[in-house]
């Protein structure tokens, strides 16, 4: 696997408090990482650590290969959750400012805002002060000050917090747009939707620990519960085999619905196959959980799953 970033067993404390307990995971290259926990997991305390606003007490980072420097953050562009711009700058002014903070000539970044601006319908905006801008509008300028300088590595902490549908779509577009132009991004949110809308890998962090991780299709077929709804015209009669059995019943509409548990070892196909010699199959289709479901199940038993269980197992 090609890893650009690599966390290896971090640890983290905090007087009494214990942040991070030997925190293990690995970012490939190119690829939307989704960084999950409930408050007060460690996501942010990680955060800090990979921006190098703090430092682990023991453990170690690997950037691209190598042992992190400080030099790397000029490679990394953070979007934070608690916004950081100042509200009585101009627009424009604030953001060559920050540019420049991060290499770039004021021409460039110049250029580069304009372009960005422009993209994001707010050119109107560049002569105003950031206090007469609404959320959204303030949050697309910071976005576009985090993305500006072409970083290896972006770390977006709630992106879409104080978007609207429209904006939030045309932001989750962006970032599946820097994804495919190469960029590694961290994604950490508490939004489960968006978070299977685009990540391909996630860790899931619970009382300073990983508490599961690896590619989101293999963690999403290891939590698969066998469940199947079924839509018929006709009644369909609760079996004594080991095909399947009914879950639950109802009828809405002229139609009757069932949750089905499929009997262990049995596939959907075979499921499907023997449900066609019973009655008329209208629809039939597996209950895939949810991201917010297997949250919710991970967190709640506090069970441990890594990459290398799941892939075991599946």
């Amino acid at each position: 696997m090609d890893n650009f970033l690599e966390v290896k067993n971090v640890t983290k404390r905090f007087e009494n408090h214990v942040a991070l307990n030997n925190v293990s995971l690995s970012v490939r290259k190119g690829r939307i990482f989704g960084l999950l926990g409930p408050n007060g997991a460690g996501k942010t305390t990680l955060i800090r650590i990979l921006n190098r606003i703090t430092a682990p007490d023991s453990g170690e980072v690997i950037f691209d290969g190598r042992p992190m420097e400080a030099d790397d953050v000029m490679r990394i562009g953070y979007l934070p959750e608690e916004r950081g711009l100042y509200r009585k700058m101009k627009v424009g002014e604030q953001a060559v400012y920050l540019a420049r903070l991060k290499g770039l000539s004021k021409e460039e970044a110049v250029t580069r805002l304009r372009t960005w601006f422009e993209k994001f319908g707010i050119m109107e905006w560049w002569d105003r002060k950031l206090e007469e801008l609404s959320k959204g509008m303030a949050q697309k300028v910071q976005f576009i000050i985090t993305v500006l300088h072409n970083p290896d590595l972006l770390i977006f902490d709630e992106p879409f917090s104080g978007f609207d549908p429209v904006n939030a779509e045309q932001l989750k577009q962006e970032i599946l747009q820097l994804k495919e132009q190469g960029h590694t991004i961290i994604f950490s949110t508490h939004n489960m939707a968006s978070v299977e809308e685009i990540c391909d890998d996630i860790a899931l962090i619970n009382h300073s620990e990983v508490v599961l991780q690896g590619e989101m299709r293999q963690i999403k077929d290891r939590f698969r519960t066998g469940l199947y709804e079924l839509n018929t015209p006709q009644t369909l009669a609760d079996q004594d085999g080991d095909c399947f059995s009914i879950v639950s019943h109802d009828t809405r509409l002229g139609m009757e619905h069932y949750l089905l548990q499929a009997g262990e070892g049995v596939t959907g196909n075979e499921l499907v196959k023997q449900l066609c010699n019973e009655v008329e199959v209208q629809s039939f289709a597996e209950q895939i959980p949810s991201m917010n479901d297997i949250f919710l199940k991970v967190i709640g038993k506090d069970t441990k799953w890594n990459e290398e269980q799941i892939e075991s197992k599946s």
